[in-house]
């Protein structure tokens, strides 16, 4: 509601950060369907390094930058990102502009599920032909974690890593949807699925959230969130921040790296 009334300020940019799902076998619809003014936050072209031995992988800076400004984003704008599937992949989007040192971003929950049920006004997908903007990405040191970091983190215990991938995968009970990555989890990591913090296309309220990280998080270490390739490792950070903590990053590679460099 807030969105729908406020959606032509000047300074708000709403993005469209619809993701197809690794494991969806269905066609991607991601692209027929938009909110009014919305522009396509491509992660898997454009705000990835597509050049990367895996998927979803953390682009640099200057090619943040290069992305952002592409589609008009400037160091003062306001910013809501939603995906066509709820809560699934802008989570994603919003954590690279956290990492890359722009606060000023929400995810909208519910995302278009929502938007639609609510009757607001549709358009057909667009693409973003307006001015470049003036944004600078800066990045935020320890925001994101890689395999260096995950190994020093496994010599020294200090954290506590979280995957947000369904039980069955996180126990290998059955395959990855990726061709040839094994199964199983990195050694010492619980298990989160992303689905527990939702209900419906939101998120869980407040309560609800600090109950569940309170449960796998008693001691109130420092936690990395993980998941097949670092797209709902962000909706658990999202769920985090939400709850009042402050002291996690995302592991960007998560078990696809993981789980392609290492045996066990």
């Amino acid at each position: 509601a807030w969105l729908n009334e406020n959606r032509t300020a000047p300074n708000l940019i709403i993005l469209d950060a619809s993701l197809k799902k690794v494991t969806d076998t269905t066609a991607n619809n991601s692209k027929k369907l938009q909110i009014p003014g919305a522009r396509f936050f491509d992660i898997k072209n454009e705000f990835s390094d597509v050049s990367g031995q895996f998927p979803n992988t953390f682009p640099n800076r200057n090619q943040f930058t290069k992305s952002a400004k592409k589609i008009g984003i400037n160091k003062e704008s306001a910013i809501v990102v939603y995906d066509d599937r709820g809560i699934y992949s802008s989570p994603r989007a919003w954590w690279l502009f956290k990492s890359f040192g722009h606060h000023n971003v929400a995810v909208l929950d519910g995302g278009l599920p929502y938007w639609l049920e609510a009757g607001y006004e549709v358009h057909g997908y667009e693409q973003h032909k307006g001015e470049f903007g003036d944004f600078e990405a800066e990045y935020i040191d320890g925001s994101m974690q890689f395999f260096k970091d995950i190994i020093k983190e496994l010599e020294q215990s200090e954290k506590l890593i979280i995957d947000a991938r369904a039980k069955d995968r996180f126990n290998g009970l059955i395959p990855e949807p990726r061709k040839n990555l094994r199964s199983g989890h990195i050694p010492g990591a619980s298990n989160m699925h992303f689905e527990a913090l939702l209900n419906g296309y939101s998120l869980k309220n407040q309560q609800e959230l600090k109950a569940l990280f309170k449960t796998i998080n008693p001691n109130q270490k420092s936690m990395i969130f993980s998941c097949g390739s670092g797209i709902t490792a962000c909706i658990l950070a999202l769920a985090a921040e939400v709850s009042g903590y402050d002291d996690f990053s995302v592991y960007d590679g998560s078990w696809t790296e993981y789980g392609t460099i290492t045996n066990s």
